[in-house]
């Protein structure tokens, strides 16, 4: 397995390998923020309402913003793109951090959504530029599987850094413990521009300049209207969903349910990232065997259900722990096979506007799950959303095998598109 994953490294270019780079100390110095930030709100004294507006937050800015944060990406350049939604996310998650008023840190939670919309909705447009046919598959799901890999080491340090920085600065409150590990890993992940600015970009192959044709500037409401675009969104819509109502509140299910102190779910959230980054790496490997990409994405979520209701109606805590284990990394081996299948059924001059949209529909999800989850969480706990969330998801892999079986994918590559 080393062997594959060294030689699947070595067919990625250099402009590949400083991205993969940048991720990887993306998953390593951000972890903190993913593992702390809701118990920070909630140890900081604000209710589980406003914790639903926080996490809701930057998904409406990202929903309302997405498709010219695409359209912006594709005028200013995706390294451009990437450098200053980064730079600019960051500092809104600063400001977060330090203020006391919820009106402000909603605020910036807006800036946050809008800004990393921009960094985020750039990847999958500037992999498809960097790559062929040979390394597409690799380099997408090398990507979405560094981030987690990265933060198996991020998740275990930052468990103990919350202990370790009450020790340190004679410190008695939590969340003066959450804030100062949240500033740390926010401040220190700036390091990621390092990689991304010695990027060099390549450029587009202008269609005017070939033969003297006009550029075709896709039309947004073309591309959003084409049933292509609509068949690849709807899954997204129900995913974005299923997983915005429950997977931000895995930490505060497991503290909970379970009575996990911060270094367990510091071990927790790091042996998933690790399985996860894992089968990323992986997934390549399986997609011949299994019958293309499509199939490899159904059976990898069907089975996923399974394991997620293992975690919320299982009794004990270590069944738990498995079904959080194996669901995770199931769901998120299948996600960039299905965004490198969509791209490739896309022009190269829409990957933007295209990637955009459909992350627009995931994130309609995530702009209303996470505060609808609070009160459910505040009045009925967690069992409605693991059912929810489980529907959901079937729902999608339904659609999924409805528009992209293997016969459907077939036309859809065929026909031309217009």
């Amino acid at each position: 397995m080393l062997g594959s994953i060294l030689n699947q490294f070595r067919i990625l270019n250099r402009p590949a390998r400083l991205f993969l780079v940048a991720l990887f100390l993306d998953g390593l110095l951000f972890s903190g923020w993913i593992l702390f930030f809701n118990l920070f709100i909630i140890e900081s004294g604000h209710s589980r309402e406003f914790l639903g507006l926080a996490n809701a937050a930057p998904s409406l800015s990202a929903l309302v913003l997405g498709v010219p944060m695409g359209l912006l990406s594709d005028r200013m350049g995706r390294k451009r793109a990437m450098i200053a939604g980064f730079a600019i996310a960051n500092l809104a998650i600063i400001a977060m951090l330090l203020s006391r008023h919820e009106a402000v840190i909603l605020f910036f939670a807006l800036v946050y959504g809008a800004a990393g919309q921009l960094y985020i909705v750039s990847h999958a447009p500037f992999m498809m530029k960097i790559s062929d046919d040979r390394s597409r598959d690799i380099l997408f799901s090398v990507s979405f599987g560094m981030f987690p890999l990265a933060s198996t080491a991020g998740n275990f340090l930052s468990g103990y850094l919350p202990g370790l920085f009450k020790g340190w600065f004679h410190i008695t409150s939590s969340a003066l413990a959450y804030q100062g590990v949240l500033l740390f890993c926010v401040i220190s992940s700036f390091l990621v521009l390092v990689p991304i600015a010695f990027i060099h970009e390549p450029g587009i192959a202008r269609p005017d300049a070939v033969a003297g044709a006009k550029d075709p500037k896709p039309s947004i409401w073309k591309v959003l209207l084409r049933p292509l675009t609509i068949k690849l969104s709807l899954p997204n819509l129900a995913i974005g969903f299923g997983a915005a109502i429950l997977v931000p509140y895995f930490n505060v299910f497991f503290a909970e349910r379970h009575q996990m102190s911060d270094a367990s779910l510091g071990l927790l959230f790091g042996a998933g990232s690790l399985l996860t980054g894992v089968a990323c790496i992986i997934g390549p490997r399986l997609v011949g065997n299994l019958g293309g990409k499509v199939r490899m994405v159904i059976l990898g979520q069907g089975v996923s259900l399974a394991f997620l209701l293992m975690i919320g109606f299982s009794p004990r805590p270590w069944l738990a722990v498995v079904g959080f284990l194996a669901r995770g990394a199931l769901m998120n081996m299948v996600a960039p096979l299905f965004d490198a299948f969509g791209l490739e059924l896309s022009r190269e001059s829409e990957h933007g506007a295209v990637n955009s949209i459909r992350s627009l529909a995931l994130n309609v999800g995530w702009a209303v799950g996470p505060y609808i989850s609070g009160l459910v969480q505040q009045r009925y706990g967690f069992s409605p959303l693991f059912i929810s969330t489980a529907v959901l998801y079937a729902v999608s892999i339904l659609l999924v095998w409805i528009f992209f079986r293997p016969g459907a994918a077939r036309t859809l590559e065929q026909a031309p598109l217009r």
